[in-house]
């Protein structure tokens, strides 16, 4: 019995012959479809940013307002509030106990949520604790906008700005851009379709180029280190780095490796005051020919930003706006979800917190030559540890 037949049979309509062309048409209808779709979500998504970036300004707008009528004690304090109440979790998800750990029968009575044993040692959370992430990004203009896609540019310098009221300290943690960690690809729709071992660095280049890339970047970085909660972030491109510098005053450094063929001031050894482009060229460039360029470029980075800080808080003691006045000059280069509000709360503690030479950690591990570009691995039981000593402290 023939299929249409049966299908007489019982009673079904038969299948109709579908023409060429009606195929086509249907096709054509799923894709506008889909790209209504895409333009409706894209749309969305601006509005979000949008209204982000417009809080930003009217707060920023209002603490102006309120420091010129003599109401900074009101301004840090919002800022403070809202420091503290931006972080995605509150605290990270270590390994309660490691294999080799064992809880004793006390312990466990006692034990509380979020506690972590290393080494017969039990560790709490800093829950004070303010943790910013700090991007340098590979673009020498003004930032701007981009289409959904890789454009985004990449996250050439990465570190964790560590503000800790516990012992009144500053700390920098420094990540390997070259670091493999799971990196997440999103489509032109701005969905995550997959997960791939990658350079941390090249995670923002997914997204705008604007909040939407440093939402991906924090995201990388939070997964890194167990779940960290990160407060605020700050992707700041290259072409800032000359304003950054010559707003306090410049930096001396003792040349680490040769760069002449950038700068003649820049010798092996030479002791030299960086400013305008030489500043940049010292903390941006790295000979791509050479293997371990990144990690050379991140000693110089480390080098530079102890110089940085020292000159930092010399200029804000002598005047705290500094810092201010600085926030609003970067700004054309610098995407951030840090208002003028919370600086204003920051900006004291970093002339009375403590910075020195051992406040700066990088992270252990191995670079090797990959396929295509060098790539990082991180040592995983030494991060564990770096961990424990910057964010945790020993509960007594």
């Amino acid at each position: 019995m023939w299929i249409k037949d049966w299908l007489r049979h019982l009673g079904l309509p038969e299948k109709k012959k579908v023409s060429s062309r009606y195929k086509k048409n249907q096709e054509h209808i799923r894709q506008v479809k889909k790209r209504k779709q895409r333009e409706w979500r894209a749309r969305v998504k601006y509005r979000i940013l949008q209204r982000k970036r417009l809080m930003i300004i009217t707060g920023s707008l209002l603490v102006l307002l309120l420091m010129i009528t003599g109401g900074i004690g009101i301004v840090r304090a919002m800022g403070k509030t809202r420091l503290y109440e931006k972080a995605d979790r509150k605290q990270p998800e270590m390994i309660k106990t490691p294999p080799e750990e064992v809880l004793q029968e006390e312990e466990e009575t006692e034990w509380k949520e979020g506690w972590v044993k290393y080494q017969g040692n039990i560790y709490e959370y800093k829950s004070d604790i303010l943790t910013f992430l700090v991007m340098g990004i590979d673009k020498n203009k003004d930032v701007e906008k981009t289409e959904e896609g890789t454009d985004g540019g990449q996250a050439d310098a990465l570190f964790l700005v560590v503000v800790d009221p516990s012992d009144r300290t500053l700390k920098i943690v420094g990540i390997n851009r070259n670091t493999m960690t799971d990196i997440a690809i999103y489509d032109e729709n701005g969905d995550m379709t997959a997960t791939v071992k990658a350079q941390i660095a090249v995670q923002h280049g997914f997204g705008d180029g604007m909040e939407e890339s440093c939402e991906y970047q924090k995201k990388a970085v939070e997964n890194l280190f167990y779940g960290l909660p990160i407060h605020g972030y700050a992707a700041v491109n290259m072409k800032a780095i000359s304003t950054i510098n010559d707003a306090v005053g410049g930096v001396e450094v003792t040349v680490l490796e040769d760069l002449t063929r950038k700068d003649k001031s820049l010798a092996k050894d030479a002791k030299v005051h960086l400013t305008g482009k030489t500043a940049f060229w010292y903390v941006q460039y790295r000979d791509t020919t050479v293997f371990g360029s990144a990690d050379l470029r991140l000693a110089r980075q480390k080098q530079y930003l102890n110089g940085f800080v020292a000159a930092a808080k010399k200029a804000a003691k002598e005047n705290i706006s500094v810092i201010l006045d600085l926030y609003q000059a970067v700004m054309p280069q610098m995407v951030t979800d840090v208002s003028l509000d919370e600086v204003a709360y920051l900006a004291p503690l970093l002339v009375d917190y403590r910075f020195s030479d051992s406040s700066f950690y990088t992270m252990t591990g191995e670079t090797v030559a990959g396929e295509q570009f060098e790539e990082f691995y991180v040592d995983e039981t030494a991060l564990y540890e770096l961990i424990l000593e910057v964010f945790y402290e020993k509960v007594e």
